[in-house]
């Protein structure tokens, strides 16, 4: 199963160089970049890892290119995502994200159901690696 969240996620893997160009356009528009990382990538835990700093300073696609380089390196097996914020409305909004980096095998999730007062239905989401101990979630981590 294909983890699908953020921007391109139905699209096949961007290349470094689809990638430079992404984030040079975000950068052009000003807006500061950050990556993070997880090996939890449930659709409702927004709150990943940040890999450093928010980059506020970065005009040049390439250093943010080498952070992300450097997160692969540390991180080879877990997602790693890209994400633009743009404050030009007085607050941080996220005007762009997209996984930069998968494991080579994304186990998916289950869909949990379970009936609850007057004939209600509630469902939840399992990531199946979640049913490993954080960071031995994948093979490769």
């Amino acid at each position: 199963m294909r983890i699908t969240q953020g921007t391109f996620s139905y699209l096949p893997d961007l290349t470094d160089d689809e990638i430079t160009a992404q984030l040079q356009y975000a950068l052009d528009q000003g807006w500061p970049m950050s990556v993070e990382f997880t090996d939890d990538p449930h659709p409702r835990n927004t709150y990943w890892e940040m890999w450093g700093l928010p980059m506020f300073d970065i005009r040049d696609a390439a250093g943010v290119m080498h952070e992300i380089s450097e997160c692969r390196k540390a991180y080879p097996g877990r997602y790693i995502r890209v994400s633009a914020y743009d404050a030009s409305k007085g607050r941080q909004t996220t005007a762009l994200s997209f996984i930069v980096n998968r494991p080579a095998d994304e186990p998916g999730f289950r869909l949990d159901r379970q009936e609850v007062s007057d004939r209600r239905i509630r469902y939840t989401t399992h990531a199946y690696a979640t049913d490993r101990p954080a960071g031995d979630r994948y093979s490769s981590s």
